[in-house]
């Protein structure tokens, strides 16, 4: 079977992260790497990847006829713009989230991909983190019965930096949107209704940027199911990231993952390991997994793991999370199919 060769457009932390990945399996091929600013440690780190071809002109990847897919690893406020040039560029795509910080300008980008009949891939990596699809599996193979709520509890060991807060598009759609994605996921509906709390308990430099760094969001879905979020900007003993699916048959739950599964006890306590300290940690296989299953879509066809569908729908209810924090009301959503919202 051929190699997948791909280009991957942007070269910050996601990007070479992606890099990383891509190089260790033998379904694909990078063939070139584009970056706005190329410095002399972007060059040393592109010569130990062993990258043909390190450019400032994004043009250059789209127009090789010989690059078959892009990765879409730049800032979210050019994400839709290049899955636009991509996919009229005949190019297969995979891009992180969020598709956009418009629903408009996500929905706009959605058109020009059924239009040119590329496949296109949203970076939500936690489906593939194996503890995820275990839930998904038990729910899918009636293990729980019929789910009732989806429990996600998602918190940041420490805060981002300000530049980052100020770009982010806010906590609902930059760091949340991973859980009203995994909550639908699990849950196997439509959220219909949306409603947010939120405070600064944590850093004074999220209120001076408009945002908020602790929330709870509550999920009601067109099947029944009610999903509770909570998030923090600060755990400050590590990455804590556990889901629990409760059912009419029983519940199940995923704990944080840690680097021994030892437990101490003696008589001055109990202890064990503190969960993995951030995300690349965390979800280190889930990246790789969502890049093998890409690669595996373009080479045998199939449908991607998490469509642009997906991820418009994440980016509708972290748009009526704001909404509803700002009103301090429920939000209603109305039902959107994928052709109805595109």
């Amino acid at each position: 079977m051929n190699k997948v060769i791909v280009g991957v457009i942007g070269a910050g932390r996601i990007g070479r992260l992606h890099v990383d990945n891509l190089q260790k399996l033998p379904s694909l091929e990078v063939k070139a790497v584009s970056e706005a600013y190329v410095n002399e440690e972007l060059k040393l780190w592109a010569e130990s990847q062993d990258i043909g071809l390190l450019t400032t002109d994004t043009e250059v990847i789209l127009q090789d006829p010989e690059i078959m897919a892009v990765f879409i690893c730049t800032p979210t406020d050019t994400h839709a713009e290049l899955i636009i040039r991509a996919a009229r560029a005949g190019k297969h795509i995979f891009c992180e989230k969020p598709v956009s910080l418009s629903l408009e300008k996500t929905m706009e980008a959605l058109r020009v991909v059924e239009e040119e009949g590329v496949l296109l891939q949203v970076g939500f990596n936690r489906r593939m983190d194996p503890n995820f699809r275990r839930l998904k599996q038990l729910v899918e193979e009636g293990e729980l019965g019929a789910p009732h709520v989806v429990k996600i509890t998602s918190r940041d060991p420490q805060p981002p930096s300000e530049a980052y807060i100020r770009s982010s598009g806010g906590m609902f759609m930059d760091m949340t949107i991973h859980d009203f994605d995994m909550a639908r996921y699990l849950a196997g509906s439509e959220v219909v209704e949306v409603y947010a709390r939120g405070a600064n308990l944590i850093d004074p430099v999220f209120s001076r940027n408009g945002d908020i760094d602790t929330a709870v969001v509550t999920l009601s879905f067109q099947n029944g199911v009610i999903a509770v979020i909570d998030n923090s900007r600060q755990a400050v003993y590590g990455y804590d990231q556990r889901v629990e699916v409760f059912g009419s048959l029983g519940s199940a739950c995923a704990d944080n993952c840690r680097a021994t599964t030892v437990e101490l006890s003696t008589a001055a306590g109990i202890t064990r390991d503190k969960p993995h300290h951030f995300f690349l940690e965390r979800y280190s296989q889930a990246y790789i997994d969502e890049v093998a299953s890409f690669s595996a879509t373009i080479q045998l066809g199939g449908t991607v793991i998490c469509g642009g569908n997906d991820g418009m729908q994440a980016e509708r209810i972290a748009k009526a999370a704001k909404e509803s924090l700002e009103t301090g009301l429920p939000v209603k959503l109305p039902l959107q199919t994928e052709v109805e919202a595109c």
